[in-house]
Formats: C-alpha cells, sequence, structure tokens
C-alpha cells in the first residue's frame, strides 16, 4: 500500500493510515517469539505442569482462546543506606519486563496469566 506523507504529517500518522500504531509497532518488535507465536496462534496451552491443577481446571485442555496480550514492567529498588543493608551502601533490583497473556475460561471469565507458563497450542 503506497501512502504518501502530506505536508505536516509524521511517520507517526503514516502509521496510524496503515492500522498500525507506533506503540503496537514496537511491542511487536520487542515481543519475545514465544509471545508472538501465541499471539499469533490465538491459542496457549500450559508449557508445564507448574500451574495449579484447580487454575488449569478451569481452561481447555488443549487450546485455551488468548483474548490479549499486555507487556508489564515491574520497576525495581535501589537502597542507598548502608544502615539498612550493612556492607551494601548500594543495593540495586534491576526492572523487569514481563509479558502477560489475558486468557479466557471455559466459563467466560479473564485470567492475566505471565507468558512463560504458556506455549503456543498446535
Amino acid at each position: 500500500m503506497a501512502v504518501s506523507l502530506e505536508k505536516g504529517q509524521t511517520r507517526h500518522a503514516l502509521l496510524h493510515i496503515r492500522g498500525l500504531a507506533m506503540t503496537e509497532k514496537t511491542a511487536q518488535a520487542a515481543m519475545p517469539a514465544n509471545v508472538a507465536a501465541i499471539t499469533e496462534t490465538g491459542y496457549a496451552t500450559w508449557a508445564s505442569d507448574e500451574v495449579d491443577a484447580a487454575l488449569r481446571a478451569r481452561f481447555d485442555n488443549e487450546r485455551i482462546p488468548v483474548v490479549g496480550v499486555r507487556q508489564v514492567r515491574v520497576w525495581g529498588l535501589q537502597v542507598d543506606d548502608e544502615r539498612e543493608l550493612p556492607g551494601l551502601e548500594r543495593t540495586t533490583i534491576p526492572d523487569e519486563e514481563i509479558w502477560e497473556v489475558n486468557l479466557e475460561a471455559k466459563d467466560g471469565s479473564r485470567f492475566e496469566v505471565e507468558s512463560r507458563l504458556l506455549k503456543p497450542a498446535p
């Protein structure tokens, strides 16, 4: 699709014309391969048995419908007080990026699950 920019339009405007916002494009580029595959198929399944059996029972055994995906940032921590942590006058816990997948249960309810617990359904 060839679209030309008119005077005053930006690349951001062009991406909206094409139906892809800049933030969506950035998110897709940073999305891990596993999450991208789940998004593409639209269905997920549990990656292992470490998920609680009561939670797993709420979903289909083979193909769990994916309703949405979002990237979450868990902010880290920096402590600069030696009195709180003797010998460690500067302790840093780094930020963490988490991808959450919104799943639909058999009864229609929705649950946000960390993407590391899922894999794409066949």
